[in-house]
């Protein structure tokens, strides 16, 4: 299993280059960032940072989307960086949540997600594709690669993300929902006449490394509700589309979002978010992974046996640096 570290851009920038830093030295082989340009620092200028101050890890959003930067300048943003440190990118891409809600608009399509996929991977890596009617081709890659990865939830998504992705990233980590939708996108590669065993599979939560007492456990919970929030608001989709009691969506990922009442972008991905006070310590229980290095160990042993081939860390909370410390020294040997 790789390993990887997922960071929000807050100031100052050299901190995050410095976490990335020290998550290569423990031995992560990825490193990711939130793209919400209004929200945070702009990350690609940190990912070159990143990428110029470390010597294997591969760099790259969770998730960028279709909607808030034209198609070919994420492609040449990425062939860029490729050109200057050797492939060492790869682009998570989604519909978009928070950089288009706070910027007013709605995530945008699973159609026009598909098209960009497709677009933005065929010109970073050198190919001819047609943007918005007009055939485009970056003349200076040579030699580039950029896989892209596809967050998905629903049911349209994940056979998406069969069809087309190269890799899928669920952002969870219970392993009943993560064989179901990871069962969902093989399916559809089986069904596109795609060898499934090529999407490699990304799960990402929050992990917290404390000791396994009581008190202990519930400081863990607060520090990451948040992200039973966050996922919470994908899920407010889903329910949208498909209704409360769907046979399309399971009841595992949406029952919990009953009380859900409004969301602050302000306070997107923050321990301590007010809005997520309706997010109970199951959810938080099954959705990150809490409590000493063995429990960490069991659970991603659990996700590895259902095909998970990476499992990225959502390091937003007071103990992050021993997390990537305790990972490095404790978890990454036994299972890395």
């Amino acid at each position: 299993m790789d390993f990887g570290l997922v960071l929000q851009t807050d100031p100052p920038g050299a901190a995050t280059v410095a976490l990335m830093r020290q998550a290569e030295r423990n031995g992560f082989r990825y490193g990711w960032t939130f793209d919400s340009p209004v929200l945070w620092q702009e990350p690609y200028v940190l990912h070159s940072r990143i990428l110029a101050e470390t010597e294997r890890l591969v760099v790259g959003p969770m998730v960028t989307n279709p909607g808030t930067r034209c198609w070919e300048v994420t492609a040449s943003t990425f062939a860029t960086l490729n050109e200057m440190y050797g492939n060492r990118t790869v682009c998570g891409i989604g519909r978009g949540d928070s950089a288009m809600r706070v910027a007013g608009r709605p995530p945008t399509t699973l159609a026009r997600l598909g098209e960009a996929l497709r677009t933005i991977r065929d010109l970073a890596e050198g190919r001819e594709a047609v943007v918005d009617g007009t055939a485009l081709r970056l003349p200076w890659v040579r030699d580039g690669r950029l896989p892209v990865w596809m967050a998905a939830y629903g049911p349209k998504a994940l056979a998406l993300a069969g069809r087309e992705a190269d890799g899928f990233i669920l952002q969870l980590a219970d392993p009943m929902l993560t064989a179901w939708m990871v069962g969902a996108v093989r399916e559809a590669a089986v069904q596109a006449g795609r060898d499934p065993a090529e999407i490699t599979v990304c799960v990402a939560a929050p992990a917290y490394v404390c000791e396994d007492t009581p008190e202990a456990l519930a400081h863990a919970r607060e520090q990451c509700r948040w992200f039973g929030g966050m996922v919470g608001n994908h899920v407010a989709d889903l329910v949208a589309r498909y209704g409360e009691r769907s046979e399309a969506v399971p009841a595992a990922l949406t029952s919990y979002i009953k009380e859900r009442d409004g969301y602050d972008y302000a306070h997107h991905g923050r321990a301590g978010n007010p809005d997520t006070a309706f997010v109970p310590d199951e959810i938080v229980d099954r959705f990150c992974v809490l409590g000493p290095p063995q429990a960490h160990v069991d659970r991603l042993r659990e996700l590895s046996g259902l095909g998970v081939d990476q499992f990225a860390l959502y390091a937003m909370h007071d103990a992050r640096e021993y997390a990537v410390d305790a990972y490095g020294s404790e978890i990454l040997p036994v299972l890395g």
